[in-house]
């Protein structure tokens, strides 16, 4: 015998199985091009998203804060007037890269250093008033108020003020999206993955065999799941305090009902994936497909106030979307249980939902 010809045949005896099961096909070869393709064409041939910037509303100075709204505006920039605890509660949040202050000797700019889009609203905010300041020295005939505030232009001045006090910076908007992210992960992959190893392996069919209630053991899984969610929790916040110093504002008990929520949301949606897959590539491909638009639309990295009008309606029913505003809400702004109980709502009812959907279509083999 060849020496080789029994790992051929092992070899070819793989691909033969592999290639016989459509849909591991589909899901290893198939979704991801359909994937690279939609987020192509979705993203593709688009120019980078204007910077979002505001302007503090300061009584004594209000044309000059109206001036400079209008300059940024009609330099492509998204910009809105707030007064300034909305500006700084805004920046914050992540709903806006940087806000001007108008002084009586020129402007402040308030943003965080360590985010590159609030340094790119930085140049593009200072080049426009660059351009304004210039055109006002220019103009043949001024207005009496544009004459007014013209006597002190050789004297502009612009002041950067960073924000580097907990609450305020990327890191503080960054820690509870990563925490919902691994809620979403650790629920997906934790339940779903274990779900259909076990169905692979055919211990669901020898479980199928004792006096056991099936949403029993759908249960045992979403309360595994639970146990191990404290742990992982806890160390995140544990680097994010100790390590960079985010504040935790709101009350534990309340931070730590919202994570449980989010948790029980998520493996309801696991047991949901595998209630009926039968391969490990198939519930793989589900998953992600599950978790691709909650990735880039729920606000993990920045605000998904960012997206266009219209595509908010669905980015709020996402459950990511509600988990993460809920923790950035307890742990950077102090909100009461009563305050985020609309969103907590939301999530006990994915949880609920999916779980009912999987006890129905859930099969042992």
């Amino acid at each position: 015998m060849n020496r080789w010809q029994p790992l051929l045949q092992l070899f070819l005896a793989r691909l033969r199985e592999f290639y016989r099961e459509p849909e591991v096909v589909f899901w290893v070869y198939g979704f991801p091009v359909l994937l690279a393709v939609g987020l192509g064409i979705a993203f593709s041939g688009r120019e980078p998203a204007p910077p979002t910037v505001d302007v503090a509303e300061v009584p004594s100075l209000a044309t000059q804060a109206n001036a400079i709204l209008q300059c940024l505006q009609a330099d492509g920039l998204t910009a809105e007037t707030h007064d300034a605890e909305a500006c700084r509660q805004r920046l914050r949040t992540g709903k806006t890269d940087l806000y001007v202050v108008p002084t009586p000797r020129g402007f402040d700019y308030v943003y965080d250093a360590t985010r590159q889009e609030s340094v790119v609203a930085r140049c593009r905010v200072d080049a426009a008033l660059a351009r304004w300041k210039a055109n006002v020295q220019t103009e043949k005939k001024e207005s009496s108020t544009a004459h007014d505030y013209k006597a002190g232009q050789a004297a502009w001045q612009t002041n950067d003020v960073l924000t580097t006090e907990p609450g305020n910076r990327y890191i503080d908007f960054l820690l509870p999206g990563l925490m919902g992210m691994n809620l979403m992960g650790g629920g997906l992959w934790g339940v779903g993955f274990v779900i259909v190893d076990m169905r692979v392996r055919k211990l669901l069919k020898r479980l199928l065999a004792t006096p056991m209630r099936k949403e029993d053991f759908l249960l045992s899984i979403l309360l595994g799941r639970l146990v191990f969610v404290l742990p992982e929790m806890v160390l995140l916040l544990l680097v994010g305090r100790l390590g960079f110093h985010v504040p935790i504002e709101g009350n534990l008990l309340t931070l730590t009902l919202t994570i449980f929520v989010g948790a029980m949301a998520f493996s309801g949606i696991g047991l949901l994936v595998a209630c009926r897959a039968m391969k490990t590539e198939t519930v793989s491909g589900l998953m992600n497909l599950v978790m691709l638009p909650m990735w880039l639309l729920s606000g993990i990295f920045f605000s998904p106030a960012r997206f266009p009008q219209v595509m908010q309606p669905v980015i709020q029913a996402l459950p990511l979307t509600q988990l993460n505003i809920a923790l950035r809400e307890v742990m950077l702004e102090g909100a009461s249980l009563a305050a985020i109980a609309w969103r907590l709502a939301i999530l006990a009812g994915y949880a609920v939902v999916c779980f009912m959907l999987a006890l129905k279509w859930f099969r042992w083999q």
